[in-house]
């Protein structure tokens, strides 16, 4: 999953950004109100992580122009404020969640999790396909009760095709969830991630669980 991170804090943001990367998330991240808007009004992702106090322009101000252009990402709003008006205000024009300073990252990481089951068609915690489970609050996958040791980058590729489970997903949509803004999508590491879950995933099993569509994509279904 996509991650969206507006903090002008750059200390705290590269800590937020490698804790999140080491986590299967992909990150982008802008360090002024102004980047901010821009990105999340530009940049497809599923969460955003939105500080209030910015320079150029504040996440509120951020907040209200997305919402009222009808983009709807998730958000969650970052503050060292933490009275009950300053929450009400931040909820009442549109976000989701707030989290004040200091914040514990595993806690940050479960709310992002709660976000992206509520925010979508997806409600598992847990993905079967098959014989195949995929825990996503744990990033654990099993087959036939065997754990997979799958990288960060390997287990976001495979959560996201579990997502669209039963569904074709294109190269382009996957370099859109998996990786950042700076990703070359010209290169072929999406093929190169797909051999890599492949010898994980289906090498040592019967029954093939990824799928090339050709010249669509890939899926990940099974019976």
């Amino acid at each position: 999953m996509r991650v969206l991170l507006v903090e002008d804090e750059k200390d705290l943001a590269g800590i937020i950004k490698q804790g999140l990367e080491e986590h299967g998330y992909s990150v982008d991240m802008a360090h002024d109100g102004e980047e901010g808007l821009y990105m999340a009004e530009n940049y497809p992702v599923d969460v955003i992580v939105l500080d209030i106090m910015l320079p150029i322009m504040s996440g509120l101000d951020i907040l209200k122009t997305i919402r009222s252009n009808d983009i709807n990402t998730p958000v969650i709003m970052l503050t060292a404020k933490d009275t009950v008006r300053d929450k009400i205000g931040g909820l009442d024009i549109g976000a989701d969640d707030y989290l004040t300073k200091p914040f514990d990252f595993d806690e940050l990481l479960a709310r992002i999790r709660a976000l992206l089951r509520r925010g979508g068609d997806i409600k598992e915690s847990v993905i079967r396909i098959a014989d195949m489970e995929i825990d996503t609050a744990r990033h654990e996958v099993h087959r036939e009760g065997k754990h997979l040791s799958l990288s960060a980058k390997e287990y976001a590729l495979l959560e996201y095709l579990a997502y669209n489970k039963g569904h074709v997903v294109s190269r382009f949509d996957i370099t859109e969830h998996i990786y950042n803004e700076e990703f070359d999508l010209d290169s072929n590491v999406v093929d190169v991630y797909i051999n890599f879950l492949r010898k994980k995933v289906d090498k040592d099993f019967e029954q093939k669980l990824i799928h090339t569509v050709r010249g669509a994509g890939y899926i990940l279904k099974g019976e």
